[in-house]
């Protein structure tokens, strides 16, 4: 199925798997590069659709995708959020990056975080916006850190 078609399917999925649940709600889609974006609006079940550290939500997110490709969708990356949880969440860990990193640039001394995926990428972005600031990634599955670093001059 072609991009179009694959949002399409995705949506209507999506749909159908809430009002499975009792959730009958339109989700709302679009595309973001080669990312379906779906929205699921506010009901009195967002905190069983994010789930604890937002497990459901990417549980949701993981079937979808998987129903894409095993329907051969052209695009198969699909972000789902609730109630724009994701976008909260995003500018809250955004907001703590610009601490973690004055933190850093203060007192010299680097920074270890135990963040998600996702988490590690909006801090990675924020921290491009100084030229004194250095992130990377170590570890593996659950146990991958963040390290925040303040480059020294030799």
């Amino acid at each position: 199925m072609n991009k179009e078609e694959s949002i399409r399917f995705a949506t209507k999925y999506l749909e159908d798997l809430l009002s499975f649940f009792g959730i009958n709600v339109a989700v709302d889609s679009t595309r973001d590069d080669e990312v379906i974006q779906l929205s699921i609006p506010s009901t009195s079940m967002n905190s069983l659709l994010i789930g604890k550290e937002a497990n459901n939500l990417r549980a949701l997110q993981h079937i979808v995708s998987q129903v894409l490709i095993n329907h051969n969708g052209e695009l198969t990356r699909v972000n789902v959020d609730v109630a724009d949880y994701k976008r909260q969440r995003a500018e809250h860990i955004a907001e703590q990056a610009e601490e973690w990193i004055r933190t850093v640039r203060q007192t010299g001394n680097s920074r270890r975080l135990n963040l998600n995926a996702a988490d590690r990428r909006i801090v990675h972005k924020v921290a491009q916006d100084y030229s004194d600031i250095k992130t990377h990634s170590e570890g593996e599955g659950r146990e991958r850190q963040l390290i925040i670093e303040k480059i020294t001059e030799e």
